[in-house]
């Protein structure tokens, strides 16, 4: 951590502390979060970036804006330092990326490589975005391809190269900060990050938090990473994908041809926002999401009224 990074610390938390310029009649709140995960990619400042946006994200998803990480590591004994020191750099890359500090740091001895931040964040109280409140009539709009799961395994068993993976890989390390900020200006009314669950374990928990609502999505309209046939074609999936499906099955009402079925439960590693918004600017928000630089940014469904919280995949 340098003095830079401590001098950009104090003023940001000096601004949530400061009455007269942040606090004001409704004050702040402080979002914390904490993720960690194995590397998806050799690089290790690459795989730094992927955790550290992978965290980051949680924040984002509640409508926060990201102040201080905490960095977790889990390093074995044998790990070359210099690999530590890039896979740190890759997270220090996307904290001061995201207009956060990188303020201290836990590390233990593992068998296994696993990396990721705590992060800390601020939002106002009246605007914290939560992954319940969806409303009937609602559009679901999702801002980032799925099929990570899929790639980093195709990866791993020498199914999918360096090469085609490497444009992937560094569109998992981009922060939703953008799609965050987008979603501010619109009526968005619940948002969550797409991550270990798959899409359809979070979308399924939205619908069940929500009273008299549930959700359903047309899987032609899914934005997908490219070269997923293949590794499906391949045998490729991964571990969670069986327990992703065995968790929303009993609320799951779809008829999917193996493809469809892997993509919806693959998880997900630094994946985009699920957000609902008011379907009359569901348009307004994709097209400002596209001119952010949201690229893949999608209406994938609708949010429907209903007796009983379910899914719906067609």
């Amino acid at each position: 951590m340098t003095l830079d990074d401590l001098e950009l610390f104090r003023i940001q938390f000096e601004d949530v502390l400061d009455g007269r310029r942040m606090i004001g009649a409704y004050g702040v709140a402080i979002v914390c979060t904490a993720d960690f995960i194995t590397p998806p990619v050799d690089d290790p400042r690459l795989f730094g970036q992927i955790a550290a946006a992978n965290s980051l994200s949680d924040v984002y998803a509640m409508g926060g804006t990201p102040l201080a990480a905490v960095a977790v590591c889990m390093f074995p004994k044998a790990l070359d330092p210099d690999v530590a020191r890039e896979i740190l750099a890759g997270g220090q890359d996307k904290v001061h990326e995201a207009g956060a500090a990188v303020v201290g740091g836990h590390t233990v001895r593992s068998e296994e490589l696993l990396y990721g931040l705590s992060v800390t964040g601020r939002v106002h109280p009246k605007k914290v975005m939560r992954n319940v409140g969806l409303r009937a009539g609602d559009a679901l709009v999702l801002t980032k391809p799925l099929g990570s799961g899929l790639i980093i395994n195709g990866l791993r068993k020498g199914v999918m190269d360096e090469e085609r993976a490497r444009p992937i890989l560094l569109e998992l390390a981009r922060l939703n900060k953008a799609a965050a900020e987008v979603m501010a200006r619109f009526s968005v009314h619940a948002a969550t990050d797409v991550t270990g669950f798959g899409l359809a374990g979070h979308a399924l928990s939205m619908a069940v938090g929500t009273s008299g609502v549930s959700l359903s999505i047309e899987c032609d309209k899914l934005p997908q990473y490219p070269h997923l046939r293949e590794m499906v074609e391949a045998g490729v999936t991964t571990g969670s994908t069986k327990p992703n499906r065995a968790h929303v099955a009993p609320k799951l009402r779809a008829s999917l041809e193996k493809f469809w079925d892997e993509l919806v439960h693959d998880p997900q590693t630094s994946g985009g926002l699920l957000l609902s918004v008011d379907a009359g600017e569901a348009n307004a928000l994709v097209a400002a999401l596209h001119d952010a630089g949201v690229s893949h940014a999608t209406i994938i469904g609708e949010v429907k009224s209903s007796d009983e919280a379910y899914l719906e995949l067609r």
